[in-house]
């Protein structure tokens, strides 16, 4: 059955949607902190500590996931990974010890949440489109941000009202109704459906054959395998790249609200300015992505760089000048600007190693990321304990928003596909 649109844009839709529910269905573990600290009254650290035991079991399970992904397509995976989630998040409530919330939590959550969320999404999402592929990955993913002013405040109602295990069945049932059928529909890439990427028609013999993209044919031509992409540079200038920018993403997610509280701004102030970033972050990764397919992936990696590198210095300033004209420097320019880095991630591996076994390189490739966003707000607040102070790990954080710049500039996606936008510039 032929559609009046481009069955893409079904794909870009059911991302949307997963995204939007799986990844704040583990970000809402911030919210079930409190709750569960004040019932069972562990320590701060080991009750903490099944999130961030979540982030070793999403960088164990990101290159099984790409394997996965290489063989059995999106389908399979997604379900698997609601499978996981919901069991989790049904299962949670039944925690009477520590390690109940480990394996609920951090093990059954955090796998799901790799399948669901931006490594699992980046694995197939880049073949439905070549032209638009940046917009299209910046419309799906700004699901998140549209579910974290939807759904977080949802979770935080059934938390007040009914208490963190209501909240828990709640979101788990969530995931289930939602997600499983409508996984249905995705499909690994436009040929499984006779379609070509974008929805562009086959062209006839009498048409002029659409322009090639490739810049470096022999990189190009070569069959990618994970085995062969890690003995190039760049493989390793990507990994460096990803490890820093989650890196300086979490490093602030995580360490923001706690610093302003620490300098003298309201709670109203710092819960407000967490919030504003994830909006804002909605049309900054849609026209991130949109520009990226314009100029190219490396800027728009750069632009969301230097925005948090803006975003770092500014907080900088706030321990000595407390005005509210930073903190909306700091809020635009971390969500506007920094979240445009989802936008390309996957698009940079895909135009580099694009082939059978993309998903193979782009799972390995993220357990260096995930790796950046364990190593973040540990370091940030080892510094802040050795110190008394976060300035020096801010000021660490600016430094690894230049190297996460350079490292994939050094990678250089336009050296071998050029975007959209810059066909014109490939001699003919």
């Amino acid at each position: 059955m032929r559609l009046p649109f481009f069955y893409g844009w079904i794909i870009i839709a059911v991302t949307f949607v997963t995204m939007a529910i799986g990844v704040n269905a583990r970000t809402a573990f911030s919210l079930l902190f409190p709750p569960v600290l004040g019932e069972f009254g562990w320590d701060r650290g080991v009750t903490a500590g099944a999130f961030s035991f979540g982030f070793v079991i999403s960088a164990i399970a990101s290159p099984l996931i790409g394997r996965l992904m290489d063989r059995l397509g999106p389908r399979s995976v997604m379900e698997l990974g609601t499978v996981l989630m919901a069991s989790g998040l049904l299962l949670a409530p039944l925690t009477r010890e520590p390690w109940h919330l480990y394996l609920t939590i951090g093990v059954l959550v955090g796998a799901g949440s790799i399948c669901l969320g931006y490594t699992g999404q980046s694995l197939y999402l880049p073949n439905w489109f070549h032209r638009s592929r940046g917009l299209a990955i910046g419309l799906a993913f700004a699901g998140v941000g549209v579910g974290s002013v939807t759904l977080l405040p949802w979770v935080q109602l059934l938390i007040d009202g009914s208490g963190w295990r209501a909240a828990c069945t709640a979101i788990g049932l969530l995931v289930l109704i939602v997600l499983v059928p409508i996984n249905l529909l995705l499909r690994k890439r436009p040929e499984d459906l006779g379609l070509l990427p974008d929805g562009d028609a086959a062209p006839s013999e009498s048409e002029e054959k659409p322009r090639s993209n490739v810049v470096d044919p022999v990189w190009a031509g070569i069959d990618w395998t994970l085995s062969r992409a890690i003995r190039t540079a760049r493989f390793w200038w990507i990994a460096v790249g990803y490890f820093a920018g989650l890196y300086i993403w979490y490093a602030v997610q995580v360490h923001q609200t706690k610093y302003l509280l620490d300098i003298g701004f309201s709670p109203a102030v710092a819960v407000w300015s967490l919030g504003a970033v994830s909006t804002l972050g909605i049309p900054g990764q849609i026209f991130l992505g949109h520009l990226s397919d314009r100029i190219g992936r490396e800027w728009v990696w750069a632009i969301g760089c230097i925005g948090f590198a803006i975003s770092f210095a500014a907080l900088i300033a706030l321990a000595q000048v407390h005005s509210l004209a930073l903190i909306y420097l700091m809020v635009f320019t971390q969500g506007a600007l920094g979240y445009g880095l989802t936008s390309v991630m996957g698009a940079i591996v895909v135009e580099i190693f694009q082939g059978k076994h993309y998903g193979s390189i782009f799972g390995t490739i993220q357990v260096s990321a995930l790796a950046g966003g364990a190593v973040g707000p540990l370091v940030t607040g080892v510094l802040h304990d050795l110190t008394g102070s976060y300035s020096e790990a801010f000021l660490i954080a600016i430094a690894m928003c230049a190297l996460s710049a350079l490292a994939i500039w050094r990678a250089s996606p336009r050296k071998i596909r050029a975007v959209a936008g810059r066909l014109h510039r490939i001699p003919d």
